[in-house]
C-alpha cells in the first residue's frame, strides 16, 4: 500500500484551493494608467463625429454672446470677464451639460453593465470618458478666446494658459456632470441637471461679477467654473498677479479631483444596482 499525499488528490480541498490560487496568479488586475488611456481612445473614436457638430454649437453660443456683450461692455475688467466667461462657457457646454446626459443615458440604457463586466477600475471609466468629453473643448475655446480679445481688443500675449485652464476647468466641470448623470433616477432629471450647471456656468461666469448682488456672488463662489475663469481674466493685465492666477487654478484642480472622486463613487453606486 502507498502513502499518496492529501495535496496531489483531484477532489481534495487542498488541490482545489491551489488550482484556484494558481488560476488566479495567471489573471493579474487591470492597472489604473493602461485602463483610462482605452477608455479614452474608445470614447475619443465613438464620440467625434456624434459631438464635432455640437462642439460647434457651444462656440458659435460663446461668440454670439460676446457679439451681444459687445454692445453693452467698451473695455476693461467687463471686457475681460465676458472673454473670459465666455471661453470657460465652451467647457461647461461640453464637460458638463454633454456628459451629464451621456452618463444619465448610460445608466437608464444599461451601459452600466457593459463597463462593470471590463476588467478596468471604476476611476479608468470616469476619468477616460471625462478625459475624451474635455478633449472635445480645446478648438472651441481657443477659437472663443481668440475671438474675444480681438473684438474688445485685449492682448494674445497670455492665451497659453489656457493649457492649464481647459483641463483643470473641464476636470471639475466633468466630474460634476458624470456625477449629475450617474446620481439622477431618470436621465431626463440628468439633462435638466446637465443644463441647469450650463446656465449656471453662464449667468455667473459670462457677466461682470461688479453688477452681481451679494447673494448671487456668494453662488458664483460655488460654481467650479469661476475659478478657471478667474483666471483667465487675471492674464489680460498689463502686470498679471500670477500669485493670484495660480491660486485659482489650485482651487480649480482641488474642485475638480473632488468632482472626479465624487463620480468614481457615484459610478460604483450605479454599477452594482
Amino acid at each position: 500500500m502507498s502513502v499518496v499525499p492529501a495535496e496531489v488528490l483531484p477532489g481534495s480541498a487542498r488541490a482545489v484551493e491551489k488550482t484556484t490560487r494558481d488560476a488566479a496568479e495567471l489573471g493579474p488586475r487591470a492597472r489604473l494608467w493602461p485602463s483610462l488611456v482605452a477608455v479614452y481612445r474608445a470614447q475619443l473614436s465613438r464620440a467625434r463625429v456624434a459631438r464635432i457638430p455640437l462642439l460647434f454649437v457651444a462656440t458659435f453660443q460663446s461668440v454670439g454672446i460676446m457679439i451681444l456683450m459687445r454692445g453693452v461692455v467698451d473695455g476693461g475688467a467687463e471686457a475681460q470677464a465676458v472673454v473670459a466667461g465666455s471661453s470657460v462657457l465652451v467647457v461647461a457646454f461640453v464637460a458638463l451639460n454633454l456628459l451629464a446626459q451621456y452618463f444619465g443615458q448610460l445608466r437608464a440604457s444599461g451601459g452600466l453593465d457593459h463597463y462593470a463586466t471590463l476588467p478596468v477600475p471604476p476611476a479608468a471609466v470616469v476619468l477616460g470618458a471625462a478625459g475624451a468629453y474635455a478633449s472635445f473643448t480645446v478648438p472651441g475655446t481657443v477659437v472663443t478666446a481668440v475671438f474675444g480679445c480681438v473684438l474688445f481688443g485685449l492682448p494674445l500675449t497670455h492665451l497659453w494658459v489656457l493649457v492649464a485652464v481647459i483641463p483643470l476647468a473641464g476636470a471639475a466641470l466633468a466630474g460634476l456632470g458624470a456625477a449629475f448623470g450617474l446620481l439622477a433616477p431618470r436621465p431626463e432629471l440628468a439633462t435638466v441637471l446637465g443644463q441647469l450647471g450650463m446656465s449656471a456656468a453662464l449667468l455667473l461666469g459670462v457677466l461682470p461679477a461688479d453688477r452681481m448682488p451679494e447673494a448671487v456672488r456668494f453662488l458664483r463662489d460655488l460654481l467650479p467654473s469661476t475659478y478657471g475663469v478667474e483666471a483667465f481674466a487675471r492674464t489680460f493685465g498689463p502686470h498679471p498677479d500670477w500669485a493670484f492666477v495660480l491660486g485659482d487654478l489650485a482651487v480649480c484642480g482641488v474642485v475638480g479631483v473632488v468632482s472626479l472622486a465624487v463620480a468614481t463613487w457615484a459610478y460604483r453606486r450605479a454599477a452594482v444596482r
